[in-house]
């Protein structure tokens, strides 16, 4: 177990986007995703906190190049049709081709980009029957996760995000990621990721004290981890 979050600088971040580097790492991080099962987790963890049937809107924070989330459309479209997914991120680099493939699924795509904090603060951000965040909330220091916290409890009545776990075998996996061609990129920010990833019910820890809310927190599969908060009935 490594004791204590650390949070470091990761090189993606820090890219253009057309950068060479960084295209080569989004790809390896389409293969890590497959590896640590986090489209599964994802979708298994919606289908089953989310009880109304299917929901009209989802808002992916951090979703990247919208690959992640493209694939859990793909695993929830047999039962989730006509859903709406916005997708943020600092940069708006979905490309043509991903958008193309969500409307294949019957699911409509949006894109927003921005500072996060930002667009809550202005309250940019659209209300959403579901919030999502994958590989995203290990970027943010507690005191920023406390304050994300509280914008996400306006915004929705679930929230789920799926987080690299903090210990010492996804550490030493982490480590090792040249062996499937990862590049130097994404070796050094998988070992940021696990550093600064999170154990046991750290994250519960940092949601808004209420009754309102139920919280579920949990390892999930070898490599990560899996949070939910669901508005109680009594709290809709």
């Amino acid at each position: 177990m490594l004791s204590e979050r650390l949070l470091r600088p990761e090189m993606l971040d820090h890219l253009a986007p057309d950068d060479p580097r960084a295209i080569r790492s989004r790809r390896d991080l389409v293969r890590v995703n497959a590896l640590m099962l986090q489209p599964r987790i994802m979708a298994r963890a919606l289908s089953s906190f989310h009880e109304a049937g299917a929901p009209r809107t989802i808002l992916d924070l951090g979703t990247g190049d919208g690959a992640f989330m493209l694939r859990v459309a793909s695993l929830l479209a047999p039962q989730w049709r006509d859903v709406t997914v916005v997708l943020f991120d600092q940069k708006d680099i979905v490309n043509r081709a991903t958008r193309e493939a969500f409307q294949a699924l019957h699911w409509r795509v949006e894109t927003m980009s921005g500072e996060l904090f930002d667009a809550l603060e202005r309250k940019r951000m659209p209300p959403s029957d579901i919030v999502t965040a994958n590989l995203f909330l290990h970027h943010f220091t507690n005191v920023q996760l406390l304050l994300l916290f509280r914008h996400v409890v306006s915004l929705t009545r679930l929230f789920v995000a799926c987080e690299p776990r903090r210990s010492l075998l996804a550490w030493l996996s982490s480590s090792n990621l040249w062996v499937i061609g990862c590049n130097d990129v994404s070796q050094h920010d998988a070992r940021a990721s696990v550093e600064a990833g999170f154990h046991g019910t750290e994250l519960s820890a940092l949601w808004p004290e209420t009754n309102d809310w139920m919280l579920h927190e949990r390892g999930a599969g070898l490599f990560s981890h899996c949070f939910a908060a669901a508005r109680s009935r009594e709290g809709l």
